[in-house]
């Protein structure tokens, strides 16, 4: 396959590209899954350290893929998370900042006026889904959608329990979803949507490719799962981080799901070509689960709170069981599945294609840009990792470039410098030692924000 990429070289490693083939496709365009968890942590997974919950198909698939334990959402909850994720574009590009609304907690208790934030996606975003519905795929949301009303409207040709709604209103039928048909009184949203998933991998037509998007609303509040699962958490030994059986509970019973998804993936006829990416939109919930070693998590810009599972696994194609440590981001998903399905897609793109990493082994262009985020917003819920225990995010804008980060603090003007890879726990605030190292990153910053034309909070 035969291709040139049209890039614009912006700051530090920061690379917009469009995606032109220059010849007729030379391989078939693979079918992609997407599985993106709700809430689930860095440290929630067996493969990366816990020993109390229970993930066998997800170690498998990591076992199997390719996976990359720096990587990171464009975001720390939920709404801007995936809308970056699936418009390929940093929040300032698309406004939607925070899960409405931006004035979250005590008035009393903010000193600034958040920038205005967009509780959807605009109508004016293109999203992945509506580039692979118009390469020709067959594009299928199985669960939560969260970027807008409709995913029908949003690139979808099926939509199965996806809205705006953020969480579900009942883990046990009825679920009180208007996208989704009850089912027996009783019966578990996770299992239901996991058969969803792979019935629809079962009765897809083969006459075209499939994108599908299984975004479960597990493992999100409100803790409900399965008495017996419940149970037999409560005879595990737990640890000081990990010791929610509800919660543990709700992991496993995504995690079965998720084998359903693959096992129905590899009984389709040549299985080789399709790529299935596994990650979570944030970090876990600090209360619920704790993300040792990294700091913090959900609403936090510390590394618990946007530091994810990312898991990308062809059989065949790319060498399993491998792990990097390049900072990749969920920004590059949409390049690298533009690329490999060979597309014709000339519009702004944030991310860099991982393919070149898949391939090789490494990419110079990933390794050498900077990465960033921007919350001109407030998110209640603080805790002792955090900055302050009232709020898990004030107003920040965040900058990662090569094994540094920087954070910008907005009601105070403070930077915090962390050497994350010396310090991953981020433990040591190491700013006032490294004057220059802080002047560098807080230029390069200060140049993106300008670029992207981010919206800043205001004083009062």
């Amino acid at each position: 396959m035969s291709k040139h990429k049209n890039c614009l070289s912006l700051l530090s490693g920061t690379i917009l590209c469009s995606i032109i083939p220059t010849q007729a496709h030379s391989k078939p365009q693979p079918n992609i899954i997407l599985i993106n968890i709700d809430d689930l942590g860095w440290a929630d997974l067996s493969y990366n350290g816990s020993k109390y919950y229970e993930t066998p198909n997800i170690d498998n698939l990591h076992k199997l893929g390719v996976s990359f334990q720096v990587a990171y959402a464009a975001a720390a909850n939920s709404a801007p998370s995936r809308a970056s994720m699936l418009s390929g574009l940093y929040a300032p590009r698309h406004g939607v900042y925070t899960v409405n609304p931006a004035t979250r907690g005590d008035a009393k208790d903010r000193n600034l006026i958040p920038a205005k934030n967009n509780k959807h996606l605009p109508d004016s975003i293109v999203t992945l889904p509506m580039v692979l519905q118009k390469a020709g795929y067959n594009t299928c949301n199985v669960g939560k959608w969260h970027v807008g009303k409709d995913p029908l409207k949003q690139g979808m040709n099926t939509n199965i329990a996806g809205n705006s709604a953020g969480h579900p209103k009942s883990y046990f039928s009825p679920y009180k979803n208007p996208n989704l048909t009850d089912g027996p009184a009783g019966e578990c949203l996770t299992t239901r949507l996991g058969y969803e998933a792979a019935n629809y991998i079962d009765t897809v037509s083969s006459n075209r490719p499939f994108f599908l998007y299984y975004a479960p609303y597990a493992v999100h509040t409100p803790l409900q799962a399965k008495d017996s699962l419940v149970a037999k958490y409560k005879r595990k030994q737990a640890t000081p981080e990990h010791n929610n059986p509800s919660y543990a509970a709700m992991i496993e019973n995504v995690d079965a799901a998720i084998g359903g998804i693959i096992k129905a993936a590899t009984n389709r006829d040549n299985f080789e070509n399709t790529v299935v990416v596994l990650t979570s939109d944030n970090g876990g919930v600090f209360d619920i689960s704790k993300q040792t070693p990294l700091r913090a998590g959900k609403g936090s810009f510390y590394e618990g709170g946007i530091r994810e599972p990312l898991i990308i696994y062809q059989k065949n194609v790319f060498q399993g069981g491998v792990e990097y440590r390049t900072p990749v981001s969920q920004l590059d998903l949409f390049p690298t599945f533009i690329e490999l399905a060979n597309i014709d897609y000339e519009g702004m793109l944030d991310g860099i294609s991982l393919v070149k990493l898949l391939e090789n082994g490494r990419d110079k262009a990933l390794a050498n840009r900077a990465l960033y985020w921007h919350f001109p917003a407030y998110l209640e819920g603080g805790n002792e990792q955090t900055k302050d225990p009232i709020f898990r995010s004030r107003p920040v804008s965040v900058i990662t470039h090569k094994g540094w980060k920087l954070i910008e603090n907005y009601e105070d003007g403070t930077l915090e410098l962390y050497h994350l890879t010396e310090d991953t726990s981020e433990l040591s605030d190491i700013a006032q030692e490294n004057p220059k190292k802080t002047a560098q990153l807080y230029k390069m910053l200060v140049e993106w924000k300008k670029l992207t034309r981010a919206a800043l909070p205001t004083r009062m």
